[in-house]
């Protein structure tokens, strides 16, 4: 177990101590993987008042490359439960109640009903508190380490998606093209998918979260791919958008270079102390201004890390400023129905001016390629 891990605890505690709690339960697995360097299903931490955390495990040593914390280091001890349907959560809220815990904050945003009850029920004098999103909160800025293996993800996705372009398209399924990225993001090191690679053609292309079929490329689509890679946990995305034969259509040239053009503004837009829905809008007023309101996505860009959807939100209605150190995604995209549309999306890092502005770190051309 780090140092980094054993300082992030800290922090959380001194959050969660100031609001009155005793302890802490933590349930969602990437807050606990962001706590412990630990990735288990199932998995459950509680947080002592002094630094005694104990990790609740429903089974034994994970397999299927699962990370684990080397022993107590830290503070934290490992208590494995019996049986594989033990739920860690509510075995953990019934170590707390033993323990003396009168008021226990729990993650009630990660927890059903149904599970809620079940911590009610396992320690019937204990008080449980929300405690909101302190440990999302807590993940927005990204420390060198988290930055580090999200350059690698990068570039692993990189490699991948220019590999598929030295090959032949034409004649191939959108299942078939999204199965052979994923193989290639794991040949470069890759622990799997950031999420499901999405390669979409003709009429298909532009489509956010397309799921692939059976459709074959043909001579004069749009080719839209939309993949990331997970390394160490971290994940990144990258959208392209390319034409398949000898040129593009004028059509093709005139919607890819305004969609080429609100995702430009839309990253020229990241900066410490910008608002959200700032950047949002800067994304998406080129393409209000052409006559696609109706055909844009909720949000123009998210926030990455352990988890591909993270905050901040990059959306007409979010709330709130960047900070230096945020990973973001930046991806409008325009879909003409029965005709095809474009998608580019880029993982940044937002960074001061005097620090070079935003770090690109998806760097793939964003060039209209004829394939």
């Amino acid at each position: 177990m780090s140092e980094v891990h054993v300082a992030r605890r800290s922090r959380l505690r001194d959050r969660w101590a100031a609001a009155g709690s005793e302890a802490a339960l933590i349930s969602r697995s990437a807050n606990i993987r962001y706590l412990t360097g630990c990735a288990v299903p199932g998995a459950a931490l509680l947080l002592g008042p002094d630094g005694g955390d104990t990790l609740l495990t429903p089974r034994g040593p994970a397999a299927g490359g699962h990370t684990e914390p080397p022993g107590d280091t830290g503070g934290l001890r490992r208590l494995v439960l019996p049986g594989t349907a033990s739920d860690a959560a509510v075995a953990a809220a019934g170590l707390a109640a033993a323990a003396g815990t009168a008021v226990l904050a729990v993650e009630e945003h990660d927890l059903t009903v149904a599970r809620h009850r079940a911590l009610a029920a396992a320690a019937p004098g204990l008080r449980l508190t929300d405690l909101g999103c302190a440990v999302e909160q807590q993940r927005l800025v990204k420390d060198e380490e988290e930055l580090a293996a999200l350059r690698i993800a990068a570039e692993i996705t990189d490699h991948a998606l220019g590999e598929l372009l030295e090959s032949i398209l034409v004649g191939r399924t959108e299942r078939h093209l999204a199965l052979e990225l994923e193989r290639r993001l794991m040949d470069h090191g890759a622990d799997g998918p950031a999420f499901p690679t999405s390669v979409a053609t003709g009429r298909n292309s532009g489509l956010a979260g397309h799921r692939p079929t059976d459709r074959r490329v043909e001579e004069g689509d749009f080719l839209t791919v939309r993949l990331g890679a997970r390394y160490r946990g971290y994940r990144c995305r990258i959208g392209r958008t390319f034409v398949i034969g000898p040129a593009p259509a004028d059509w093709q040239i005139e919607l890819y270079e305004l969609v080429f053009a609100a995702q430009r503004a839309g990253r020229e837009a990241l900066a410490p102390g910008a608002e959200y829905r700032e950047v949002d809008r800067a994304a998406r007023q080129p393409l209000e201004a052409a006559g696609y309101a109706e055909a844009l996505e909720p949000c123009t860009g998210h926030g990455v890390g352990l988890e591909i959807g993270e905050d901040p939100q990059l959306s007409p209605t979010a709330m709130g400023k960047l900070d230096a150190c945020v990973p973001v995604t930046v991806g409008p995209g325009v879909h003409l129905p029965g005709r095809g549309g474009v998608r580019i999306d880029d993982t940044l890092v937002v960074r001061p001016q005097a620090d070079g502005g935003p770090e690109l770190l998806t760097i793939t051309t964003k060039e209209l390629l004829a394939l």
